[in-house]
């Protein structure tokens, strides 16, 4: 059986399917996030919405979306001509959620009108004005409309609506189709919007918001539409529901103006709990792991560690101060995975290898690098620029590559994520504004053992534009090993530890390490607070992850900082060898000493010639292309 509908602004029949009631999923996923906050029916004066009469009900369908105006409980009748009634009962068979983006409660009551009849319902409160929706609010909204799409058995319609149905509403089903369909435009989103419910986001902040938050060129041919007439005449009145809750606007791009950085900074908008637990679920899938953060850590390089540069070759590069984060790269938007397994989005781009009849976007890629802030000098004064250093490949469009020599992975990396990326820079004209994304990225540079003292030392690490703490050491043959990796090394110019810092009712320091998973005492461990910058009362850093470094003269750990970035201590195994590394005293001119012995090994000798060769080779090629 099959009812119509018809949409207001066009007076076109739309048909919509008769369909079962869907289950109510949404009972707990106030718990999951606090931007769906719960609601109640406020018994409050019943005042209509300024413009709400003769504003059009709904639009057509987008996808499975309706955008509409705010259905009115039956207890505005009274206030309402019988011919300009709209509320909920003509959905009941047709629709399966509905995202409510109004910043009140008192339009109609949820549980009866909605929740009762088996349809869910979702809070998200967003400010209708002087801001646009913030960007927690986008991401929740984004994902429950997935959720929705994927869980949609019954095929149902879901209802989105703001006071009027335009300018919020419109913002986030804009925000949808641009992270559902990767290669769209806002200028495309936009009128897909406007077609529908005419005449679209007629507020220019929120269209210039959108143009900003996507990092596009807003071309001149775009033009902010008249506010409707049934607005216009109400401009001066406030929206009902915008003085209940006001939000700070929250800008639409990420670049970070004026502001001093620091590795320290946390990156990215906070996303739904639930749709974390997802990716974290999708990536051990993907990787055919179980387990937390599946980045490999590298272990202190001592003395018995050199065996294994001479067993197995080896690249060096530097060890950047940086933060090391792991980078999921899907359809729907970029995410920094910390040492903690959480997740945050972030509006970057990374297309793939332009193939005309499939032009795409990368979708379940994994980095593996971390952040830095470079200082760049311009004549008398710098500038500090966020850049992420790639360094290893996981996996590529779902598929893992954990499992191929690194040698392999680093080329993959190179070839289909660094160069896609820097070859659209180079065309003129592009919509896209890679310069306003809120960090750069570049592949890190991995070097022959042989050029270690004098390309890395004496040339790379000197003109930084980041501090560095050291070398790693890269296996060029070995997988990506998941958690500690005993054949990844790192040497720095001063081991630290990162305790887990206490205190007992005495007032007597506590250190503690990691050991399967609890936290074990460092009997006779203590920590030194030198230097200005740390407050007298040590009690302050209880519950801290202090990272420090090793007297050798007054036999103590001394604090270097503390670690904002962590929530755990080093390991005990981490600790072990961090604490030998100490004990051997391996100096830089004893491991270049080292150095220069290994790569005389027969090994080293055939493969360095040959890979110079090939970097020659490749080099030339490059010039003559």
């Amino acid at each position: 059986m099959i009812s119509t509908m018809y949409s207001e602004e066009t007076s076109e029949r739309s048909s919509f399917p008769s369909k079962r009631h869907l289950e109510d999923r949404t009972e707990n996923r106030e718990e999951h996030s606090k931007r769906l906050r719960p609601t109640s029916f406020r018994d409050q004066k019943v005042t209509i919405p300024q413009g709400w009469l003769d504003c059009p009900r709904f639009g057509q369908h987008i996808g499975l979306i309706i955008p509409s105006k705010v259905p009115l409980s039956e207890s505005y009748n009274d206030c309402v001509p019988s011919g300009k009634r709209y509320n909920f009962k003509q959905w009941l068979t047709k629709i399966g959620l509905v995202i409510d983006l109004t910043n009140t409660t008192r339009y109609y009551h949820p549980n009866t009108e909605l929740r009762q009849n088996r349809i869910e319902y979702v809070k998200i409160r967003c400010s209708g004005r002087d801001s646009v929706p913030d960007n927690v609010s986008v991401n929740t909204f984004v994902h429950e409309v997935t959720q929705f799409e994927n869980h949609n058995l019954s095929e149902k319609y879901l209802l989105v609506h703001c006071t009027h149905g335009h300018n919020r509403t419109g913002f986030m089903i804009v925000h949808y189709l641009m992270r559902s369909r990767p290669m769209m435009s806002v200028t495309q989103a936009l009128k897909i919007f406007s077609d529908a419910r005419p005449p679209g986001i007629y507020k220019p902040d929120y269209i210039d918001a959108l143009y900003r938050f996507y990092h596009e060129v807003k071309p001149g041919s775009v033009i902010c539409p008249p506010t409707p007439e049934w607005k216009r005449s109400e401009e001066a009145k406030v929206d009902d529901d915008d003085n209940a809750l006001s939000y700070r606007e929250v800008q639409g791009n990420n670049q970070e103006e004026n502001v001093q950085l620091s590795n320290d900074d946390v990156l990215g908008d906070e996303i739904p709990y639930d749709q974390e637990v997802s990716y974290q679920n999708s990536i051990n899938h993907m990787l055919n792991i179980s387990m937390q953060f599946p980045g490999s850590h590298p272990l202190s390089l001592g003395r018995e560690a050199l065996q294994l540069l001479r067993q197995r070759y080896y690249y060096a590069t530097w060890k950047a101060d940086g933060t090391r984060y792991m980078m999921l790269l899907t359809r729907d938007g970029c995410y920094l995975v910390n040492r903690e397994y959480r997740f945050r989005r972030v509006q970057m781009r990374f297309p793939c290898e332009y193939e005309p009849s499939d032009y795409k976007v990368h979708h379940y890629t994994l980095l593996d690098g971390e952040m830095v802030v470079d200082t760049i000098k311009e004549g008398e004064t710098q500038r500090h620029v966020r850049r992420y250093l790639v360094y290893d490949l996981v996996a590529i469009n779902g598929q893992s590559v954990a499992e191929r020599p690194f040698s392999e992975r680093w080329n993959i990396l190179e070839r289909e994520l660094i160069k896609p990326r820097n070859d659209e820079k180079k065309v003129r004209d592009h919509w896209y504004r890679y310069d306003k994304e809120p960090f750069g990225v570049r592949i890190k540079a991995f070097c022959l053992l042989s050029a270690v003292e004098k390309k890395v030392f004496n040339e790379l690490i000197p003109l930084l534009s980041h501090e560095s703490d050291g070398l790693i050491f890269q296996g060029w043959d070995n997988p990506y090993v998941f958690g500690p990796n005993k054949d990844l090394l790192k040497w720095k110019f001063v081991e630290t530890l990162d305790f887990l810092f206490d205190m007992d009712k005495y007032g007597r320091q506590m250190l503690f390490l990691q050991e399967r998973g609890r936290m074990k005492l460092m009997e006779g461990f203590a920590v030194e607070f030198r230097g200005d910058g740390w407050d007298n009362d040590l009690a302050s850093y209880c519950g801290k992850i202090v990272e420090c470094s090793w007297d050798k003269e007054k036999k103590v750990w001394v604090s270097l900082r503390i670690r904002v970035d962590k929530s755990k201590p080093n390991g005990i195994r981490t600790g072990r060898s961090v604490i030998k590394c100490i004990e051997d005293d391996l100096t830089k001119e004893v491991l270049l000493k080292e150095i220069k012995e290994i790569i005389l090994l027969q090994m080293y000798v055939e493969r360095i010639e040959n890979d110079t060769k090939e970097a020659a080779r490749r080099k030339h090629g490059n010039r003559k292309g």
